[in-house]
């Protein structure tokens, strides 16, 4: 931390300048262009991340993935020729690199005059001509263009950065910087450093906990000024406590909170949900009921319903869920299944069947008779019973294309086939799958039995396939102009800095702010939140927003953004001293940890490969490794292939034995193989009695498989073909099984 003169702010609830700032709607304008474009259509989402014809062009912009050394005399040349777009980026990145490698005199020389010809960046180039002046240890100068810095670009975001740098020696700029911009980077560390100095600053705990929710001591700060300011909290204050206290998954706390904070149908539902989540169920069937009485037209009605029925005794909760059915029809088929299911409890079979008939012949088309039918599905497979099992999951594909259910019935659909003889449909169902749900892992399972050259659980390991990554970044779909350039130029920590401030709302992000905060996170190593802000997108619900997602999933770098592809020289080293399939290694990588270096487990497994400390003790043994820290990325793929090798050793180099084994351990494993025999590691897979292991398995050969696809040219051209095919598999009559079989409960 830096030190500063200790300046006080007294608390002004309510009226206070800085508390308005605080809890307000929006943040002070920055006067940018483009500031945070909104979508209006889906066309404009595909358009959005693509590269004008400038940028495609760029040679700058493929350079921006090396390290600053390797790249400097590729950029010199270009810095060095005609001015252009690609110069002027040219010479800012050089300057940057040399500032980062402590060559201030020669960045200078690349910065000058360069704002002239490269305005979208001119704030940018003002900071790093002071940062240049600082490392020179040139302190005038370096005050002089931070003042100037300041008087040219102090509406936008790197202002921050002159009022940080300034305050060390005037305290007023750091008053500034916390007036100004309360949810820069910056501006928290100057209000970090003035509560080490003094902690009893409510004004400053509350900024923290409005614009760090998640960031390490700020619950801590929540639990201080619930204990020791609650008499000066407003309720606009509780409602940031409780949102904060929401997100990390305080639930009671966060309920208790939302007692104090407006009350508006959101929190009204949380307040009730949070006392349900932490098993209060008497407190929590009281605060559903308050949410029915106080606001009936409200959407969180639906689970305040679904959730009161769970709570009731079967006849009260009979009424809530008809209730549910009116006011809410889309909710009607998964309310038809819970009172099926009460029924069942009440001995009214008649009943219970009505119900379950209901969702299949009025909700075809819902989740929850794609679940029923895969259910019965199962069912009759295990008989052995493959036609009726082919019946009974080939409607999901056609009216459930969407549900989660549809690719596995789909690959399925194909495996009965085949084994009931008819080639032909087998075909066409595992390249329904290909066309449909390229990303899902029964993609690579039908590739396989279409005889492509992917893979299989035997040979796997030992593939090892070109890895080709995109040359350049996506454009983000919102964010200024100045963010997006610096985003494309690799100027991560500078990004996510000014977007701190450009976002105007963050719990309630639009899709393309959303995209773009995944992204940025992604860039400066974030993986887990990057990773979830991404594939959250699905969750969305307005219709608006469900298109503009859809749209993402058709360009590339949604995908390549989820699963991204960092330490891939770690990962190539190690895989090949191991002779594993690095796509293999990674998306093992992806599913233990989202490449978070530092991560622990609950047990205590720690690192990208999740190694358990005994076990890293254990195989530093067997290769002799003196010294090694489980949280540096190098030492843990080092330790966790070879243990991946080792798994595969026990089990004659099958991946699907080894990933399971790495999950579950190798004595849960070997007694599986005993039980179930493996004639057919997919049938072996749907018998795995533990959830998370047979999850964990799709999972990584999942995401194998999208690794695969994504980055390597010759499948993603493969599977090119397929982009457009969308007819639907319609084998009724070819399998001798009568239609008045689908759409039918099984009564026996």
């Amino acid at each position: 931390m830096l030190k500063g003169q200790k300046n006080k702010i007294p608390l002004l609830v309510g009226t206070g300048i800085l508390l308005s700032a605080l809890l307000g709607s929006s943040f002070l304008a920055m006067g940018m262009g483009g500031l945070l474009a909104r979508w209006g259509n889906s066309e404009k989402t595909s358009n959005t991340l693509s590269l004008n014809r400038e940028d495609a062009n760029s040679v700058v912009l493929p350079l921006v993935s090396l390290p600053p050394q390797p790249r400097s005399s590729k950029l010199e040349l270009i810095a060095a020729g005609e001015k252009s777009y690609d110069q002027y980026r040219a010479r800012y990145l050089l300057a940057s690199d040399l500032i980062e490698l402590n060559q201030p005199e020669e960045a200078l020389a690349w910065l000058e005059g360069l704002e002239l010809d490269y305005p979208v960046l001119g704030s940018h180039i003002a900071f790093k001509r002071a940062q240049a002046y600082e490392a020179m240890g040139e302190s005038a100068q370096a005050e002089q263009a931070w003042q100037e810095l300041l008087s040219n670009y102090q509406q936008q975001p790197v202002a921050a950065e002159a009022l940080f740098a300034l305050g060390k020696s005037n305290p007023e700029y750091w008053d500034q910087a916390i007036s100004q911009f309360p949810s820069h980077p910056r501006t928290h560390e100057i209000v970090r450093q003035r509560l080490t100095e003094d902690p009893n600053q409510p004004t400053l705990l509350l900024l923290l906990a409005k614009y760090t929710p998640k960031a390490p001591g700020t619950d801590s700060i929540r639990n201080r000024l619930v204990t020791n300011y609650a008499s000066m909290l407003t309720p606009q204050t509780w409602e940031v406590i409780a949102q904060g206290y929401w997100q990390i998954g305080q639930y009671r706390r966060a309920s208790d909170a939302y007692t104090q904070a407006p009350q508006t149908p959101t929190s009204a539902y949380r307040i009730a949900r949070g006392l349900h989540l932490s098993n209060n169920r008497t407190e929590a069937r009281i605060a559903y009921e308050q949410l029915i009485r106080d606001f009936p037209d409200a959407q969180e009605i639906r689970l305040g319903l679904k959730h009161l029925a769970s709570l009731s005794k079967p006849k009260d909760a009979l009424v809530y869920l008809d209730q549910l059915i009116s006011k809410f029809p889309e909710q009607a088929p998964e309310a038809l299944l819970a009172k099926a299911k009460i029924l069942d409890k009440m001995q009214s079979p008649k009943s219970a069947t009505q119900a379950r008939e209901s969702i299949l012949t009025q909700y075809a088309d819902s989740e929850v008779a794609a679940k029923y039918r895969w259910q019965m599905a199962e069912e009759k497979a295990a008989e052995a019973n493959f036609e009726e099992a082919w019946q009974w999951a080939q409607p999901i594909t056609n009216n459930n294309p969407d549900s989660s259910l549809a690719p596995e019935a789909a690959f399925w659909v194909g495996r009965w086939a085949a084994h009931l003889g008819h080639q032909k449909e087998a075909k066409a169902a595992f390249e329904h799958v290909l066309a449909q749900y390229p990303h899902s892992y029964y993609a690579w399972r039908s590739a396989h039995f279409l005889g492509w050259d992917v893979g299989d659980f035997d040979n796997v390991r030992w593939l090892n396939p070109q890895i080709v990554r995109p040359q350049a970044r996506p454009l983000p779909p919102a964010g200024s102009d100045a963010l997006k350039e610096l985003y494309l130029l690799g100027q991560d920590l500078d990004a996510w800095r000014i977007w701190q401030v450009e976002l105007e709302n963050p719990p309630k992000l639009t899709v393309a702010e959303q995209f773009t905060d995944g992204l940025i996170r992604l860039a400066i190593g974030d993986y887990l939140q990057g990773i979830n802000q991404i594939w959250s997108l699905k969750r969305r619900e307005q219709p608006e927003e469900q298109e503009q997602w859809q749209a993402l999933r058709r360009e590339a770098a949604y995908w390549h953004a989820l699963f991204p592809f960092p330490f891939q020289e770690e990962i190539d080293y190690w895989s090949g001293q191991r002779q594993l399939n690095p796509l293999l290694v990674i998306g093992l990588i992806r599913q233990e940890s989202r490449f978070e270096v530092d991560i622990r487990s609950i047990a205590g497994a720690t690192g990208l490969m999740q190694l358990m400390p005994g076990t890293g003790k254990w195989v530093a043994q067997k290769i002799d490794l003196k010294e090694y820290n489980l949280e540096n990325p190098n030492d843990n793929i080092k330790l966790g292939t070879w243990y991946l090798n080792y798994t595969h050793q026990q089990y004659e180099h099958n991946s699907l034995l080894a990933v399971a084994s790495y999950n579950a351990g190798p004595g849960n494993v070997a007694k599986w193989v005993k039980k179930y025999g493996f004639r057919d590691p997919d049938t072996f897979i749907e018998r795995i009695p533990f959830p998370e292991t047979k999850g964990y398995v799709e999972v990584v050969f999942g995401n194998y498989w999208n690794y695969l696809r994504l980055y390597e040219p010759s499948l993603a051209k493969k599977l090119t073909k397929y982009a457009n095919h969308t007819q639907k598999l319609d084998f009724s009559q070819k399998s001798g099984v009568g239609k008045e079989k689908q759409g039918t409960v099984d009564k026996s």
